[in-house]
């Protein structure tokens, strides 16, 4: 049986380089020789153990590739086509898509509530940091890249863009709208810059790191606070005259950053949060206005589905939005546990690696 390399997740601490025979290709799949891919911040929980995943598993949902082969059901793709695929792929038949909410699909099941249901790739099937990847239900989640753009271009729409561009939508920003985004990590700049697509007139960046305050403007932040030199929440009621902001993008993950979203909002606003929670939350009485301040508090799963990656891919073809600046290193696929390593460990200002096999 022919095989492949792969990162394979072997225990909490160490997800290795290894192979695994190719996957068969059922009449709705689609195999795809995976060009180009990256390491997520939520591959680092799964690292950690802070993720539950199963032992063995193929880590990495952030493809980019060509179709190797397609299922004998598959209709409207080639071989040899240039393709993404969200990190979310609903099937669209499942009781969430038919409710409007693809993300969730296959959350509800006759065993019990899974979360996060409609991430399968790295999850609970096989995922996109090896060579070859098994995209299941390939007519819909199957998106062709335009011509004329880069693996690297579109390589943060299947997660890290959807997922920004998400919490700029969850939190329903509209024209005018004092914007605060806390944390500006690749998924947290993508929030900014989805939230100047969405019409904010004041974005206000929350970030300690020099080089992520500098992207941070060039992704339309007006305003950057240093967390670590003054009070973001006091800096923010400053800003804003004492208003308040209309919404603030939560994009860590952190309890500190999610009270502090909570604090700047004006009476009514909108907390959108994007951050993956490792720990219990816990809603301060006097920040949440004792349940008075109706305020809405959203949480959002990456959109994904061809059409979600086709309008990304889209937007950044019509030069609206820049990810470039994301991607700060790159590494072959044979080096992905030095990637790993690197990433995890936050050192040389990265942001986010390519990965080429």
């Amino acid at each position: 049986m022919p095989k492949m390399k792969a990162a394979i997740f072997v225990e909490p601490g160490r997800i290795v380089l290894d192979e695994k025979p190719i996957p068969d290709v059922g009449p709705l799949d689609a195999l795809i020789r995976i060009t180009t891919t990256t390491i997520c911040g939520t591959d680092i929980h799964i690292l950690k153990g802070e993720y539950p995943v199963a032992r063995g598993l193929t880590i990495g949902h952030e493809p980019v590739g060509i179709i190797e082969k397609l299922g004998s059901a598959v209709r409207g793709y080639r071989e040899g086509q240039r393709v993404i695929a969200g990190a979310i792929t609903p099937s669209g038949h499942s009781e969430a898509c038919l409710c409007g909410c693809h993300s969730q699909d296959g959350a509800g099941t006759k065993h019990g509530w899974k979360p996060m249901g409609g991430w399968r790739f790295g999850n609970t099937i096989d995922g996109a940091q090896a060579e070859y990847l098994l995209v299941p239900d390939a007519m819909t989640n199957l998106a062709p890249v335009p011509d004329g753009l880069t693996d690297e271009q579109v390589l943060m729409c299947p997660d890290i863009l959807s997922t920004g561009f998400s919490g700029a939508e969850s939190g329903g920003i509209r024209i005018g709208d004092i914007v605060a985004v806390f944390a500006q990590g690749p998924i947290g700049l993508c929030a900014t810059a989805g939230a100047r697509l969405m019409g904010a007139s004041t974005i206000i960046a929350v970030e300690s790191l020099p080089e992520r305050m500098a992207i941070a403007r060039k992704m339309g932040a007006d305003y950057v606070v240093d967390f670590s030199k003054v009070d973001p929440v006091e800096e923010i009621r400053r800003l804003t005259d004492g208003r308040g902001v209309d919404v603030a993008i939560e994009a860590l993950g952190k309890q500190s950053t999610f009270e502090a979203a909570l604090r700047v909002l004006r009476p009514g606003g909108t907390l959108s949060s994007l951050g993956v929670y490792s720990a219990d939350l816990k809603i301060p009485l006097d920040a949440f206005l004792a349940g008075l301040g109706d305020h809405t508090i959203r949480t959002t799963l990456c959109p994904g589905g061809k059409e979600r990656m086709r309008r990304l891919m889209a937007t950044v073809a019509s030069g609206r939005v820049d990810t470039s600046p994301l991607v700060t290193h790159r590494f072959t696929l044979d080096r992905i546990e030095e990637a790993y390593d690197l990433f995890g460990h936050q050192r040389d200002g990265v942001l986010k690696v390519a990965i080429t096999p």
